[in-house]
């Protein structure tokens, strides 16, 4: 009996409760003293210093009343807004797929352009920096919107892009194209075989090869963040005067490295033929000498280092077919034929030309035996100076010819000129037709990034606002997904093809994109610090982009050979980074 007593009092108490917390007042201003209910202990003629003199039926009315106040600003005063937390979530997604729709046209045009033009100009100057144009137009309205306080606050959402670009592909997607276009290792050099992947997920026997030109695309990643560490100058010497300086000498300095990359850009095909015709030619002298050596009655140097000149007379005999004492173009050629030069897509011509270049110093056309000695001794103290081992060159002719044979070759396959393309070049059908629609791609792609950039930053910092998670966080794990996400899919499908080629193609591409991230949206950041006058004040971020571009530019700026197990660093290198910036802001107070 107790018992049902119990429960229902404690019916009747909640009852009474809801009852409270149901009842609705109206809503009466502090300076209306006629008419309200006297709470028995305030006169009127204290009302004004001790406030209100009626008591609050509905204690949340305040909080209703502020809640209902807060209101969003929509976007060109006509896209949608929302203080909701799922509302702010839903409109991230929709302008990031958006701004992912932006990257593709943008990218997908290029392309076309570049299949209509050809590298040069617009694969060195307008292809890069297409490739950076959404992330740059997201950065560029973060720090334009509103009041400077406004700039200041959303310009968090600029930094994170940067950072997070910067980090997701050379950690993430770097990572996931080793995975991807990994290849079975060859165990005498560590170079990745061809198509070849058949010892599965092995941390040492597989992985992925790369030219030299990728080796050099990773050096310029690393030397593009010098204009942070300038920027960053007076937080590091924990100095207050000469910040605003500091951020004009970086822009300069960000402006200049950028117009650099991009002449570099334009007339590095021509700086690669120019290196790879050199290379050729090094491979060509190497195999003549190892034919010369192995049809050679006896060895081409004496204990003593000389050049044999009895052995030499006779190779020279050998190759004078017509036997006038004179070596012709026709009998180089003949020479060269036998070689077999299989390993590299030789121009016989060309070949012959250069080695008369080399040998004919009478410019008559033609070589004796004079200057058929003489070629002969440049070209074996050419390959002593590249040897290792030994300093005694007589008894070990074979081996040093046989290095430099193999080195030559080596360095001519490390500029990527085994294959000139993976697929048939073909003409272009109707080139009108595809410049008009790579024009139109172009223009459509910079026409969504431009509309919905400001929109997308806006959703972010309401989302921030409505969940309390700073905004950084928030830019630097979404946004770069939505605006890279064109070139990380391209990157990987590319990198499946397992060949050396599409492989250094694909890592290039990815060293070059963070490059750009590094110069040109930092510049476009710098000058909107510098214009609205803003504060620097992204120190764990500038370290965490530091550390990113460093480890990983100085892992692939030495090697181009990159095992399985090269993965783990890059992937745990995005956590680290994640975690990395959140002690520092919050346990040391840094931003």
């Amino acid at each position: 009996m107790d018992n049902n007593n119990n429960k229902l009092q404690l019916l009747l108490l909640s009852l009474f409760l809801l009852a409270i917390t149901a009842v609705h007042s109206r809503s009466v201003p502090d300076s209306t003293p006629s008419d309200l209910i006297s709470d028995g202990i305030n006169s009127n003629n204290n009302h004004s210093q001790r406030g209100p003199q009626y008591l609050l039926l509905n204690p949340f009315i305040k909080a209703e009343e502020e809640s209902s106040s807060s209101t969003c600003e929509q976007t060109y005063g006509f896209l949608p807004c929302t203080t909701t937390v799922l509302g702010n979530l839903f409109l991230i997604i929709v302008y990031g797929y958006l701004m992912y729709v932006a990257a593709t046209y943008l990218s997908n045009g290029s392309e076309l352009l570049l299949e209509i033009l050809g590298p040069g100009v617009v694969g060195g100057l307008f292809l890069p920096i297409l490739g950076a144009l959404p992330d740059a137009m997201l950065i560029l309205v973060s720090g334009l919107s509103g009041t400077k306080e406004t700039a200041q606050s959303q310009v968090s959402v600029g930094m994170g892009l940067l950072a997070g670009s910067t980090v997701m592909l050379s950690t993430v997607i770097w990572g996931t194209c080793v995975v991807v276009g990994k290849c079975d290792l060859r165990e005498s050099d560590s170079v990745a075989i061809d198509g070849q992947n058949t010892k599965g997920l092995r941390l040492t026997g597989t992985g992925v090869s790369t030219d030299v030109w990728t080796c050099y695309a990773a050096r310029i990643m690393a030397i593009s963040v010098i204009p942070f560490v300038v920027v960053q100058l007076p937080q590091m010497l924990n100095s207050t005067s000469g910040r605003h300086l500091a951020v004009l000498i970086a822009l300069i300095l960000s402006v200049s490295m950028l117009i650099s990359y991009c002449l570099y850009q334009v007339f590095q095909p021509w700086i690669q033929k120019r290196r790879l015709a050199f290379a050729k030619h090094k491979h060509v002298i190497s195999g003549i000498l190892k034919h010369l050596r192995q049809r050679a009655l006896g060895r081409l140097l004496t204990d003593s280092g000389e050049p044999n000149i009895d052995v030499i007379k006779k190779l020279f005999d050998a190759i004078d077919e017509n036997k006038d004492e004179r070596l012709s173009a026709s009998e180089l050629k003949a020479l060269i034929i036998g070689i077999r030069f299989e390993e590299i897509d030789l121009d016989q011509d060309d070949a012959v030309s250069k080695v008369l270049s080399d040998f004919d110093t009478s410019n008559d056309s033609h070589i004796d035996i004079k200057e058929f000695i003489n070629g002969l001794e440049k070209w074996l103290n050419e390959a002593m100076q590249a040897r290792t081992g030994s300093a005694d060159p007589g008894p070990h002719t074979m081996k040093f010819l046989d290095d430099f044979h193999l080195r030559t070759k080596r360095e001519h396959a490390l500029l990527g000129a085994e294959e000139e393309s993976d697929e048939v070049a073909e003409g272009v059908e109707n080139p009108k037709w595809v410049s008009f629609k790579a024009v139109l791609m172009l223009l459509i792609g910079t026409i969504i990034a431009a509309a919905f950039a400001d929109p997308l930053v806006d959703a972010v910092d309401n989302f921030s606002a409505a969940t309390s998670i700073p905004s950084f966080f928030i830019s630097f794990i979404a946004l770069p997904f939505a605006t890279n996400s064109s070139e990380a899919v391209s990157a990987i499908i590319f990198a499946s093809r397992k060949k050396i080629r599409t492989a250094s193609l694909t890592f290039s591409e990815l060293y070059g994109a963070v490059t750009m991230n590094n110069i040109l949206c930092l510049s476009v950041f710098l000058a909107l610090v510098y214009a609205r006058g803003l504060t620097w004040d992204f120190s764990s971020e500038v370290l965490v982009i530091l550390i990113v571009c460093l480890v990983m530019g100085a892992f692939a700026s030495f090697r181009t050979n990159f095992p399985l197990w090269t993965c783990s660093i890059a992937y745990a290198l995005y956590p680290f980074s994640l975690a990395l910036v959140y002690v520092l802001d919050y346990f040391f107070g840094w931003s």
